[in-house]
């Protein structure tokens, strides 16, 4: 997903780390642990966003409007995306053959 993230920044609104190259702070013991089950997000005001909200997140500072994004924030909603971003995460590379594929159609991660 970061590759995907990174192409689509046009704005450079992201700044793009591998959880295991995360500085300390702010990495902490935990917050590795959990980076290996979801993506994150550390708002500038040090806020952090984990899996489909991290995702919305992304999504909407791409570009994808506040239509769309800010509905699924909103209860019951917020709680379906966290439910798909689960499916996924779990099934990462079953969707990763059709997902986040790079404009040649490799595989991007």
């Amino acid at each position: 997903m970061s590759v995907w993230v990174r192409r689509k920044d046009t704005q450079h609104e992201f700044e793009t780390i591998a959880f295991q190259d995360a500085p300390q702070p702010p990495m902490t013991p935990e917050l590795y642990e959990a980076c290996q089950r979801a993506v994150h997000v550390i708002k500038a005001d040090g806020e952090i966003l984990r899996a489909g909200r991290a995702t919305l997140f992304i999504l909407e500072r791409l570009g994808w409007g506040y239509g769309l994004p800010r509905l699924l924030w909103l209860p019951p909603f917020i709680q379906f995306v966290e439910l798909g971003y689960r499916v996924i995460a779990r099934n990462r590379t079953l969707f990763s053959r059709f997902l986040f594929r790079s404009d040649d159609g490799k595989r991007s991660t």
